[in-house]
């Protein structure tokens, strides 16, 4: 009888530890794919400033080179990426996207050509889904990082080596309260 009781405490114990192993698994595989989601994200908005910066070469060659090498610094990010690869890729596009404020500004035929306002649009569009993107990453972040810190099932994640992962962080100058002067 003794031996039966125990049996069957080691059965249970075995069903809980792979039953967190699966969640710890499950939650480390949507952190990756919310992460690669931000990739995919970027990787349109890249494609519309690409658009754009050939809408440029028609005003100026010079502004046109310049924004071709600043998208040429372009990575992928996917799954195995890190926060700081995500940060500096939104770095990269923030810088491109001044660059091209700039160049519309000098030159307001190109700001008014029907092309570039689609495409503005469209890095405006994508731009929405990264900031959706980077919430659920967050939020994604949260509920595999609750998994690992809270006890018991913080016995399981550190026997199989799971770590806490970063959160990607709202850049400094988007957290300033924004100028209302006209």
């Amino acid at each position: 009888m003794v031996t039966l009781i125990i049996i069957g405490v080691l059965v249970l114990l075995v069903l809980w530890f792979i039953s967190v192993q699966r969640n710890l698994v499950n939650r480390d595989e949507m952190c990756k794919n919310s992460l690669s989601q931000i990739g995919v994200q970027q990787s349109s908005r890249w494609d519309a400033l690409t658009a754009i910066a050939e809408l440029v070469k028609s005003y100026n060659e010079h502004e046109y080179k310049t924004l071709k090498d600043i998208i040429a610094m372009r990575k992928t990010v996917n799954g195995g990426s890190t926060t700081a690869d995500v940060e500096g890729q939104e770095k990269a596009i923030q810088s491109t996207i001044a660059q091209i404020n700039a160049v519309a500004e000098q030159y307001p035929a190109l700001k008014a050509n029907e092309n570039y306002k689609t495409a503005m649009e469209s890095v405006n569009t994508y731009e929405n889904q990264v900031r959706m993107s980077r919430m659920v990453y967050n939020d994604s972040v949260t509920l595999y990082n609750r998994i690992i810190r809270q006890v018991p099932s913080n016995i399981v994640a550190g026997l199989l080596h799971f770590e806490t992962r970063e959160y990607l962080e709202v850049p400094q100058e988007k957290t300033a309260m924004p100028s209302m002067k006209i």
